[in-house]
């Protein structure tokens, strides 16, 4: 038979009665629990989840007011706001069944119970449960969705041999489900390139959820990942899903994760292997169906014989590993990137579409760029903003020269002039962040407005 009831907790002070549902019900529940004990509840819901709640209403101390059935209803709901909760007593009447569902019940039968009208009862409370559920996950789901598309993605191209190797990969391993460990340098495109598997996979009609790794605190990698109850700690003021469920049955991406911690790479490891996650605050298990795609920039190998990253977490997260290129082996894409790039800013910013002259395109070529693709983004969009030209030249472009790529040690100015300090500031500035123009302004203290009229004004 069809066990569609779940799981039942059967709260009753009476034996015989406990007897009687739990030999009614087992044809159609999951697993049905008993507690002769009231007192009981708040340990048994706080602990597990059950999809319907039969409580009496009256126990010993209170023969037929129902006020007992009332408080640990309340209670119930205190735990559980979302419980599906069906209230039973042999002193019923209209008055009493009204307040109970006033009061959260979501139904009310009566002792002695006819089989098939409460299995009836039962099996309605449990499809609200399922609608309960599908309700919150959904609501959270949306949530994640929503942060996921406030965040703009740069393209995914390349004509270059390396890109098309890559290309040729991605195309066999996207319609499997292996896990992928993606690897290289900052800026190479790897949530790009992860976004994109997705898409060509059998779950690109499913979610697709990211998690900088980096970004997660010790504290909170438990809660933000696996989810947690209410009242789990001190912030927890609701019931939330981690990133696991809300990727279920889509894909799962963690970004950054040679970051992680020892302990934190174990707690990961446990639910790769189990496919499962427990909320903080629960001992329930949750199934859940993803597909992992990590990446990083550190080199996991030599961590492994460092003994900073777990041997076993690594041989679960890389049954396909793929390494991208950096934009220096890649020179002829910068053209398409450019095209992309200046496009979005022509119509973010409401203004002309600008091209790249062909001395323009020479020198970004001929540049390194150790920020890969994020760097010439960048580059692109400060030459967007600053030129009034809609041809741009060599001029318009800012970055590091190759011969000063490397590290900038402080050094005692030879100069008291103003202007020439400020111009060496904003150079070393500019020089340290890799020409991120955000990053510069904050260590100068400047507003982006203010580090661009310098820019313009020292000629960098």
């Amino acid at each position: 038979m069809d066990q569609n009831l779940g799981r039942i907790l059967v709260i009753d002070d009476n034996e015989d009665v406990l007897f009687s549902a739990k030999m009614l019900l087992r044809k159609y529940a999951k697993e049905v629990v008993m507690e002769k004990n009231p007192k009981k509840i708040p340990f048994l819901v706080s602990n597990e989840e059950y999809d319907i709640i039969l409580l009496d209403m009256n126990f010993s101390q209170d023969i037929s007011s129902g006020q007992e059935g009332f408080f640990w209803l309340k209670e119930i709901l205190k735990y559980d706001p979302s419980a599906v909760v069906v209230m039973i007593t042999a002193f019923g009447d209209v008055e009493m069944a009204v307040r109970a569902l006033k009061e959260g019940a979501t139904d009310f039968v009566l002792k002695p119970w006819q089989n098939e009208k409460l299995v009836a009862t039962l099996t309605a409370a449990s499809k609200l449960r399922h609608s309960y559920k599908e309700v919150t996950q959904l609501k959270q789901v949306n949530r994640t969705l929503t942060a996921e598309l406030q965040t703009q993605q740069p393209v995914i191209s390349g004509q270059s041999p390396a890109m098309r190797h890559l290309f040729a990969i991605i195309d066999k391993v996207a319609k499997t489900d292996a896990d992928i460990l993606l690897l290289g340098e900052n800026g190479t495109g790897k949530e790009v390139i992860a976004r994109s598997i997705h898409q060509r996979s059998g779950r690109a009609d499913k979610v697709f959820v990211t998690v900088d790794m980096g970004a997660v605190t010790e504290s909170l990698f438990e809660s933000e990942l696996f989810g947690h109850k209410k009242g789990a700690f001190t912030d927890a003021k609701e019931d939330r899903i981690g990133r696991f469920e809300a990727a279920n049955g889509g894909t799962l991406f963690l970004d950054e994760i040679g970051n992680l911690s020892p302990s934190l790479q174990s707690k990961l490891l446990t639910v790769l292997q189990r496919r499962e996650v427990i909320r903080v605050g629960t001992n329930k298990p949750i199934p859940i169906d993803v597909r992992l795609i990590c990446a990083t920039n550190m080199p996991l190998l030599d961590m492994v014989q460092r003994h900073e990253f777990r041997q076993d977490l690594l041989y679960r997260i890389n049954t396909v590993e793929l390494n991208l290129p950096a934009l220096r082996e890649r020179l002829d894409d910068i053209p398409l990137f450019a095209e992309h790039f200046l496009q979005s800013y022509a119509h973010k910013y409401k203004q002309p579409l600008k091209r790249l002259s062909d001395a323009a395109l020479a020198k970004l070529r001929r540049y390194t760029w150790p920020g890969n693709v994020r760097e010439l983004q960048h580059v692109l969009e400060r030459a967007s903003i600053m030129s009034d030209n809609r041809e741009l030249q060599p001029e318009d472009f800012f970055f590091i020269p190759e011969e000063t790529s490397a590290p900038v040690t402080a050094t005692i100015p030879d100069t008291k002039n103003l202007e020439d300090l400020e111009r060496q500031a904003v150079q070393r500035a500019m020089q340290q962040h890799e020409g991120n123009i955000s990053k510069a302004a904050k260590e100068l203290g400047l507003s982006r407005g203010a580090l661009y009229r310098r820019l313009e004004k020292y000629a960098l």
